[in-house]
């Protein structure tokens, strides 16, 4: 039987740079943030397995050219509060809406990758007026997924992982057996060559096994299930049939094999505004920290013509 580690206390993930840790109230719940500069306010949404430390050399960049970054924890994650519900996509895309109303600020570029891609574009088509423009890396809209799962069998292939976490109690169990190395592991099939470095790899070994983290985290997934034949899920499709009006970039990585690039590409078609797409060659999953300083440049442009 594999061996559970001791659970990891929250403290792991208040990581020391040149940002600023607090917790902010929104939408009912405690967020734990980390901040850098001052300026229009950025907000960055990390996804599965992460948590807001892959955001690190995001953070430096954009505050460094005259914006307010803010790599919030998601529900559920790091430093974060840990409710027994709301992950679903309505309810996160709110907590992000309550957070850019509790920084005290009208509006706010949101960047997301992965699960945090999937709330950018969520908060683009029910809280528009909260947002200026999107970035959303490694994540396809919402719509492209159920096609993208019926009839590509390799995409099908690459999310065999989301069968595995809907069973009960056993995915956790799996996400921190052993000192969480299934963790190392999903980070180096999904990554590209070089990914990920031992420091990565060991903070988000860590980050995952904080009490009730690996439970919050696979109810992402469980909602995206489940959700599917009731009236939440139905709700939510309908919501984002309308297209998505805000400035939307869209950032993958041509060897990413968590989500692959045909899945991705074709997003354009449900955004009326400008969009733009740009495709990393040895890249995986993770271009934020795998390509950091050519992602930091595009979003530093992006967020700069807004």
């Amino acid at each position: 039987m594999a061996r559970v580690r001791s659970l990891v206390q929250e403290s792991a993930v208040l990581v020391d740079g040149p940002w600023t840790h607090r917790d902010v109230s929104a939408n009912g719940i405690r967020l734990h943030v980390v901040e850098a500069g001052t300026g229009p306010l950025v907000v960055l949404l990390h996804g599965f397995p992460e948590f807001w430390w892959s955001w690190r050399h995001q953070l430096v960049a954009l505050a460094d050219a005259g914006f307010r970054a803010v790599a919030p924890d998601l529900r559920g994650y790091g430093a974060s509060d840990k409710p027994p519900r709301g992950y679903d996509a309505m309810t996160l895309a709110a907590d992000i809406a309550g957070l850019v109303r509790a920084l005290g600020e009208r509006d706010a570029v949101v960047v997301g990758h992965d699960w945090g891609g999937q709330v950018a574009w969520t908060m683009a088509a029910l809280h528009s007026t909260l947002v200026r423009r999107i970035a959303v890396l490694s994540i396809p809209h919402p719509l492209r997924w159920p096609a993208a799962l019926i009839r590509d069998g390799q995409q099908r292939q690459a999310s065999r992982y989301i069968a595995r976490f809907q069973l009960p109690w056993h995915p956790e169990r799996w996400i921190v057996a052993d000192d969480a190395t299934n963790i190392a592991g999903l980070l180096d099939e999904w990554g590209g060559p070089r990914f990920p470095d031992p420091e990565t790899e060991r903070r988000c070994r860590d980050a995952m096994q904080i009490l009730h983290a690996p439970h919050c985290a696979l109810e992402y997934y469980r909602w995206a299930v489940r959700s599917v034949p009731r009236s939440d899920g139905r709700r939510f499709r309908r919501a984002l049939q309308t297209p998505i009006r805000v400035p939307t970039l869209q950032l993958h990585g041509a060897l990413d094999r968590c989500v692959l690039p045909t899945t991705a590409q074709g997003s354009g078609r449900h955004v009326s505004s400008a969009y733009e797409w740009r495709l990393y060659d040895d890249c995986g999953h993770f271009p934020h920290q795998e390509r950091p300083d050519a992602v930091s440049g595009e979003l530093v442009r992006w967020c700069k013509e807004a």
